[in-house]
């Protein structure tokens, strides 16, 4: 019997502590203060919303940001600013406290010269090969497509190319500049416009119809990979193949015309 009371009162001690601890350890993280900022840094151009809580030093938020951006910690300088894109200065004293040297919504940008920048691809030297010597090689993938036939290798691809090629030569011989149209590209709602070009482009084998449309419903101002084919304002202007534009009386659409209602 003196052992069950013993025993009784060493689990309601232990019941007693447990419960102490529990609730210290919810009063100290309900008195953490976590600062919210915005990390932004010259190794990555992708921003990210993180907290910090306030009791961390400048040390030891270096380590956090070294996992963050990919910079290392040694190597890195951290500047903060405002909301106003203004900056506050750099966290050059590892000891102190984050809670004297940022604030609420800061924005800290990591900047380490000593990290790649994989982001950055102006200074990568590309490899670049004109198409006559592509045509050459025997280890490319259209080599490969070639020898197996394939894509637009293929004869009955091959067949039917040729087939639109002449139906948008004889086509492109009913369409002159300046005519009204409207286009009927499969997949794409018909648009009206008036004929600027007709003829071959440097920016895509074949014969090509170039339209102003009378919305702003195209994809430029007539210039296409530098070269420009005809004038239009931005936006207006398009090309499609001669078998998907049709020429005729077809006038602008009047969104407010008497005719429908």
């Amino acid at each position: 019997r003196n052992v069950c009371i013993r025993w009784s009162f060493k689990l309601s001690y232990y019941n007693e502590y447990k419960s102490y601890l529990s609730t210290m350890t919810s009063a100290v993280v309900e008195n953490v203060e976590f600062i919210q900022v915005s990390v932004t840094s010259t190794v990555s151009s992708v921003a990210a919303e993180k907290r910090f809580a306030g009791h961390l030093t400048v040390r030891e938020l270096k380590g956090k940001l070294e996992l963050i951006t990919g910079a290392s910690m040694t190597t890195m300088t951290v500047e903060v600013f405002d909301e106003n894109k203004s900056s506050r200065g750099k966290l050059t004293n590892d000891d102190a406290l984050l809670s004297h040297v940022i604030f609420p919504n800061a924005r800290l940008h990591v900047t380490d010269v000593q990290t790649v920048n994989f982001n950055d691809v102006e200074g990568v030297q590309k490899f670049e090969i004109s198409q006559e010597e592509y045509e050459k090689r025997e280890d490319s993938v259209q080599a490969f497509k070639k020898r197996n036939k394939l894509g637009r290798f293929n004869p009955a691809v091959q067949e039917k190319l040729a087939a639109v090629a002449e139906e948008n030569k004889e086509k492109a011989m009913t369409i002159e500049v300046g005519d009204r149209c409207e286009t009927r590209v499969p997949g794409s709602s018909e648009r009206r416009g008036e004929v600027m070009y007709n003829g071959e482009t440097d920016f895509k084998d074949g014969i090509w119809i170039g339209v102003r449309y009378d919305e702003p419903v195209g994809k430029h101002d007539g210039v296409v990979k530098g070269k420009r084919y005809f004038k239009c304002e931005d936006k207006y202007g398009g090309f499609v193949q001669p078998r998907h534009c049709f020429t005729g009386d077809f006038p602008p659409i009047d969104d407010f015309s008497d005719d429908e209602i």
